[in-house]
């Protein structure tokens, strides 16, 4: 099965946009609401048997079920009578909310830790549309029950053969995207190993470096308008919450770090392209950034989205039938890339220079043997 994410830019008129905010804030009230439910039901099953709180107690019967997720599905149509406002967001929407909160439910309970929260106003920033009976981008339009149809920039036609399986109303800043999952029954093998191979070095003296010699300086995407930023954040901090002024400035916040991510993914996009048109083999180290993110130099680490950049290098080689793969990065700079006699050295020597053959190059770029790989 073939599986695609479009994302496309809308422009909801001002009664489009309030009936989506309106959905919004639905969604959160009963996603909060069900979570207070699951909260008490645990807090009722902490109490010891033979004493009770002096602060406060939870009279559950101790009979009663957990509140899971059929279960809080299955009363929802009781909950419409009692909440007629309920009734204002499309039924599949608020089970695809319920369903939200149960995922993140299993997933604390996978991991140990990281118990969900309750959303606070204007945390909810997407809604899901799960199922359509016919495709609903039509005419430079894309129709959303209860919404009505609104304007849209196809700005890369829907493939061919491929169906609209759902749809994701997401806000960003002030501005409103869609997210389009596509849909073809088809298999695609992945790309094999073949032709010329390129190894891969990121770092933040260097934010590319590969086996070829090609070296990219990290642009400092968050540094360079943090001084912006910072100005905006502190004109915020003066205002009265929740006032007009409060809004426009907070807007004006998120516009900027919306800019920031948009110009980050911009720049791994060129250079994920840029990989592909020199090789036809990527590799790169398998690392865990989000350790060295924790460090002293975590700033610098985040803003160069390194995690992302492996991610979107991913997508583009196997859209564009490169073969990518990720290898272990232990001992990677020590080993000379012409000749494979390891050479030790620490952290501050930035040069490799081989004293069996004389080879001598960027340490960046000698962060893969390929004659290992291959």
């Amino acid at each position: 099965m073939l599986t695609f994410n479009y994302q496309y830019r809308i422009y909801p008129d001002q009664s489009q946009e309030e009936k989506l905010l309106e959905i919004m804030e639905v969604c959160r009230g009963a996603y909060n609401y069900s979570l207070r439910e699951i909260k008490d039901w645990c807090n009722s099953r902490k109490c010891s048997i033979d004493r009770c709180s002096l602060v406060s107690e939870y009279i559950i019967p101790a009979d009663a079920k957990f509140p899971s997720e059929l279960n809080q599905l299955n009363q929802l149509p009781k909950a419409k009578t009692k909440f007629p406002r309920l009734k204002e967001v499309p039924s599949q929407v608020l089970q695809q909310t319920i369903k939200q909160l149960h995922r993140a439910w299993d997933f604390f309970r996978e991991r140990g830790y990281g118990f969900p929260r309750f959303k606070k106003f204007g945390q909810l920033k997407s809604i899901l549309f799960p199922q359509f009976k016919e495709n609903p981008i039509t005419g430079g339009q894309i129709s959303l029950p209860k919404v009505g149809k609104i304007r849209i920039n196809v700005h890369r036609p829907i493939p061919e053969g491929f169906q609209v399986k759902q749809v994701r109303v997401i806000r960003k800043a002030d501005r409103w995207y869609v997210s389009v999952y596509l849909q073809l029954d088809v298999e695609v093998p992945n790309p094999p190993p073949h032709g010329h191979a390129i190894g891969v070095d990121i770092g933040l003296d260097k934010f590319l470096a590969t086996s070829d010699g090609v070296l990219v300086k990290p642009p400092k995407f968050f540094k360079e308008m943090q001084r912006k930023l910072k100005s905006l954040q502190r004109r915020l901090s003066r205002k009265q919450k929740r006032s007009n002024n409060y809004e426009k400035q907070r807007i004006k916040v998120a516009r900027m770090h919306h800019k920031i991510s948009n110009t980050r993914k911009d720049f791994h996009y060129k250079q994920a392209h840029a990989l592909c048109d020199g090789g036809d083999m990527i590799f790169m180290e398998d690392l865990d950034y989000r350790i060295t993110a924790k460090g002293m130099l975590g700033k610098e680490m985040l803003d160069g989205g390194f995690g992302q950049f492996r991610t979107i290098t991913q997508q583009v080689c196997w859209k564009r039938g490169k073969y990518f793969s990720v290898v272990d990065a232990r001992g990677s700079s020590q080993t000379c890339p012409n000749c494979g006699v390891h050479v030790k050295k620490d952290l501050s020597v930035r040069v490799h220079n081989c004293p069996e053959c004389g080879y001598k190059a960027d340490r960046e770029c000698d962060s893969f043997s390929l004659n290992t790989l291959l």
